[in-house]
């Protein structure tokens, strides 16, 4: 049987903040119908150098894919060549490097429904970005907004490690699904076996 394995960026450095961005993780994947296993890495960097280790060390019908932030716009159509700071594994291909675009904030623009709903009274939805497009609002404008809607919640002002994966695991995958084109590309490779078992190979 074929197993999948998604390196994410987040969790920090704790193992109760791991705990809760792989359920989150989990969770989301979990609404397209989709099992694999979840290791929260922490940093960016970190995730980088798990998925290495685990694409590396993969038997065989084990496969890893590597989900990060892509930090600023994504100019070039070889994903390798934005992270240009990493040297891209031998065995790794353009399929086994997926962004959540500038941050995973972007998704949650994509089901503003549910943020209404997690955060409750005091909620100012008019504060987010309205671009429709969310893989072009800027992580800048992205948490900036995040900030300006929830400051007069009870919850608080938007906290990546308060409420980030709460928010994950409610958000409908679907919508991110039908507004990021990235995200579409990560379950296209999760969706397409024949083509994603000859990946680590």
């Amino acid at each position: 049987m074929v197993s999948v394995t998604i390196y994410v960026e987040g969790g920090g450095d704790t193992n109760s903040l791991k705990t809760k961005c792989r359920q989150g993780f989990s969770e989301f994947f979990k609404k397209l119908d989709i099992k694999l296993k979840i290791i929260a890495c922490g940093s960016r960097n970190n995730a980088f150098k798990d998925f290495c280790t685990g694409l590396k060390n993969a038997k065989k019908d084990e496969h890893c894919l590597l989900l990060v932030d892509s930090e600023e716009p994504i100019i070039s159509n070889n994903v390798w060549q934005h992270v240009s700071d990493w040297q891209k594994p031998d065995r790794a291909t353009e399929e086994h490097l997926h962004f959540m675009v500038e941050c995973m904030e972007a998704w949650f623009m994509a089901d503003k429904q549910t943020l209404i709903s997690y955060y409750g009274l005091g909620f100012n939805q008019n504060a987010l970005s309205q671009n429709a497009k969310i893989e072009d609002i800027s992580k800048r404008d992205l948490y900036n907004t995040l900030n300006s809607a929830t400051r007069k919640t009870a919850k608080g002002s938007y906290s990546k490690s308060g409420h980030s994966f709460d928010i994950l695991s409610k958000i409908d995958a679907r919508k991110v699904i039908a507004n990021s084109p990235y995200a579409q590309r990560l379950l296209d490779t999760l969706q397409n076996p024949s083509k994603f078992l000859t990946l680590s190979r």
